[in-house]
Protein backbone atom coordinates (compact mmCIF):
# COMPACT_ATOMS: atom_id res chain seq x y z
CA UNK A 1 0.00 0.00 0.00
CA UNK A 2 1.31 3.45 -0.92
CA UNK A 3 1.60 6.05 1.83
CA UNK A 4 -0.62 9.03 0.82
CA UNK A 5 1.83 11.37 2.53
CA UNK A 6 4.51 10.45 -0.03
CA UNK A 7 3.68 11.60 -3.57
CA UNK A 8 5.96 11.92 -6.60
CA UNK A 9 5.09 14.55 -9.21
CA UNK A 10 5.72 14.62 -12.95
CA UNK A 11 8.30 11.92 -13.62
CA UNK A 12 7.61 12.01 -17.40
CA UNK A 13 9.09 15.44 -18.10
CA UNK A 14 7.31 17.62 -20.70
CA UNK A 15 10.41 19.84 -20.66
CA UNK A 16 12.34 16.89 -22.11
CA UNK A 17 9.84 16.06 -24.84
CA UNK A 18 7.92 13.71 -22.52
CA UNK A 19 10.96 11.55 -21.86
CA UNK A 20 11.03 9.71 -18.56
CA UNK A 21 13.73 11.02 -16.23
CA UNK A 22 15.26 9.00 -13.37
CA UNK A 23 13.93 11.49 -10.81
CA UNK A 24 10.69 13.25 -9.93
CA UNK A 25 10.26 16.98 -10.45
CA UNK A 26 8.98 17.09 -6.87
CA UNK A 27 8.21 14.77 -3.99
CA UNK A 28 5.76 15.53 -1.21
CA UNK A 29 6.84 13.94 2.07
CA UNK A 30 4.14 14.75 4.58
CA UNK A 31 3.90 18.52 4.90
CA UNK A 32 7.08 19.15 2.87
CA UNK A 33 7.48 19.38 -0.89
CA UNK A 34 11.00 18.88 -2.23
CA UNK A 35 11.47 20.34 -5.73
CA UNK A 36 14.30 18.93 -7.84
CA UNK A 37 16.81 21.38 -9.30
CA UNK A 38 15.24 23.46 -12.04
CA UNK A 39 17.18 24.88 -14.96
CA UNK A 40 16.10 27.60 -17.43
CA UNK A 41 14.47 25.42 -20.07
CA UNK A 42 11.35 25.68 -22.18
CA UNK A 43 10.45 22.69 -24.31
CA UNK A 44 13.73 21.04 -23.43
CA UNK A 45 15.86 23.95 -24.65
CA UNK A 46 17.83 26.40 -22.49
CA UNK A 47 16.37 29.90 -22.90
CA UNK A 48 18.50 32.50 -24.63
CA UNK A 49 19.74 35.46 -22.67
CA UNK A 50 21.82 36.13 -19.64
CA UNK A 51 21.38 35.54 -15.96
CA UNK A 52 18.24 37.72 -15.66
CA UNK A 53 16.26 35.87 -18.36
CA UNK A 54 17.49 32.51 -17.15
CA UNK A 55 16.68 33.20 -13.49
CA UNK A 56 13.19 34.35 -14.49
CA UNK A 57 12.69 31.05 -16.35
CA UNK A 58 13.99 28.94 -13.48
CA UNK A 59 11.58 30.64 -11.08
CA UNK A 60 8.72 30.14 -13.57
CA UNK A 61 9.64 26.44 -13.72
CA UNK A 62 9.71 26.22 -9.92
CA UNK A 63 6.26 27.85 -9.76
CA UNK A 64 4.92 25.27 -12.23
CA UNK A 65 6.34 22.34 -10.25
CA UNK A 66 5.09 23.73 -6.94
CA UNK A 67 1.61 24.09 -8.46
CA UNK A 68 1.57 20.32 -9.10
CA UNK A 69 1.67 19.92 -5.31
CA UNK A 70 -0.78 22.73 -4.58
CA UNK A 71 1.96 25.11 -3.44
CA UNK A 72 3.32 28.51 -4.45
CA UNK A 73 6.48 30.54 -3.93
CA UNK A 74 5.09 31.77 -0.60
CA UNK A 75 5.33 28.22 0.72
CA UNK A 76 9.06 27.91 -0.06
CA UNK A 77 11.19 27.75 3.08
CA UNK A 78 14.64 26.81 1.67
CA UNK A 79 16.40 27.00 -1.69
CA UNK A 80 19.81 26.03 -2.94
CA UNK A 81 21.12 28.00 -5.91
CA UNK A 82 24.00 27.24 -8.24
CA UNK A 83 25.48 29.97 -10.44
CA UNK A 84 28.07 29.20 -13.10
CA UNK A 85 29.59 32.71 -12.83
CA UNK A 86 29.91 34.54 -9.50
CA UNK A 87 29.88 37.87 -11.38
CA UNK A 88 26.15 37.25 -11.95
CA UNK A 89 25.41 37.29 -8.21
CA UNK A 90 23.98 40.86 -8.04
CA UNK A 91 21.74 40.47 -11.08
CA UNK A 92 20.59 37.07 -9.82
CA UNK A 93 19.76 38.58 -6.41
CA UNK A 94 17.65 41.32 -8.03
CA UNK A 95 15.46 38.75 -9.81
CA UNK A 96 15.30 36.52 -6.74
CA UNK A 97 14.19 39.42 -4.52
CA UNK A 98 11.52 40.45 -7.04
CA UNK A 99 9.86 37.03 -6.72
CA UNK A 100 10.44 36.20 -3.06
CA UNK A 101 9.78 39.66 -1.66
CA UNK A 102 9.87 40.66 1.97
CA UNK A 103 9.73 37.08 3.33
CA UNK A 104 12.44 35.21 1.44
CA UNK A 105 13.29 31.58 2.16
CA UNK A 106 16.55 30.45 3.72
CA UNK A 107 19.10 30.15 0.92
CA UNK A 108 22.49 28.81 -0.03
CA UNK A 109 24.19 30.01 -3.22
CA UNK A 110 27.36 28.54 -4.66
CA UNK A 111 29.37 28.69 -7.85
CA UNK A 112 29.36 25.47 -9.85
CA UNK A 113 29.64 24.13 -13.36
CA UNK A 114 26.16 23.00 -14.36
CA UNK A 115 25.07 19.84 -16.16
CA UNK A 116 23.45 21.77 -19.02
CA UNK A 117 24.52 24.96 -20.78
CA UNK A 118 22.80 27.20 -18.23
CA UNK A 119 23.81 29.98 -15.92
CA UNK A 120 21.62 29.01 -12.95
CA UNK A 121 19.92 26.07 -11.26
CA UNK A 122 17.69 26.21 -8.18
CA UNK A 123 16.07 23.54 -6.04
CA UNK A 124 13.51 24.27 -3.34
CA UNK A 125 11.78 22.93 -0.26
CA UNK A 126 8.24 24.10 0.46
CA UNK A 127 6.16 23.57 3.58
CA UNK A 128 2.42 23.18 3.08
CA UNK A 129 0.50 21.12 5.64
CA UNK A 130 -1.75 18.44 4.17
Amino acid sequence: MTDPRLVRYDIADPQAGGQRRPFAKAVRAGDYVHVSGQVPTVGGEVVAGGIVAQTEQVIANIRAVLALAGCGLGDVIKVTCWLDDPRDFSSFNAVFEKHFGANPPARSTVQSRLMVDAKVEIDAIAWKPL
